[in-house]
């Protein structure tokens, strides 16, 4: 043999031995290694899609939850909104209500006051007539006094005229009785 095959021929057996000996075992484990990395990254994916379905599941029950508190906190809301409203209504009502009341008031104290000044002036004048009257009563009452002092005065003066008369009268007749029996005589 010639060396030269020796070169070609070492390297085509340390070739083949490599291609048996480690090769075939390395391919081998190789592909089983290649294998388990394959499902190593498909567990780890599957787990990690496991994982992100329950952390979904989580949060669509968290989500769902923050929903019905947001729904319910939204009709407590909308509840006291409604009262609140509803009581700034009354409040309105019960304020203009007060406005028109004290409008009212106020005429009705201005008309009551006009009503007094003029009751006022009334009593006033009432008074002054009262006035005037109980005067004119003790101007009556005395003119009264002194009527009847005069009518008793003139009343006595008329039967002292009567008696005067019938007096002078009686002495006519007792003249004329006298002239006559003194004319017969």
């Amino acid at each position: 043999m010639k060396k030269s095959y020796i070169y070609f021929a070492l390297p085509l057996a340390t070739l083949v031995i490599f291609f048996f000996a480690f090769y075939m075992g390395a391919h081998r484990d190789f592909k089983d290694r290649a294998d388990a990395k394959v499902k190593a990254v498909q567990d780890a994916k599957e787990a990690k899609l496991k994982k992100e379905a329950q952390d979904r599941e989580v949060a669509v029950k968290s989500a769902v939850e923050l929903q019905e508190k947001r729904r319910k906190e939204k009709k407590e809301r909308d509840a006291r909104d409604a009262m609140a409203k509803e009581e700034r209504e009354k409040a309105r009502q019960a304020r203009e209500k007060a406005g028109r009341d004290s409008q009212k008031f106020k005429e009705t104290v201005g008309r009551l006051k006009k009503e007094i000044e003029v009751e006022k002036k009334q009593i006033a004048e009432v008074q002054i007539e009262r006035k005037r009257v109980t005067e004119e009563q003790a101007f009556l009452r005395d003119y009264v006094k002194k009527a009847e002092t005069n009518q008793r005065s003139l009343m006595g003066v008329i039967e002292r005229i009567e008696a005067a008369d019938k007096a002078a009268e009686a002495a006519a007749r007792a003249a004329a009785a006298a002239a006559a029996a003194a004319t017969k005589k």
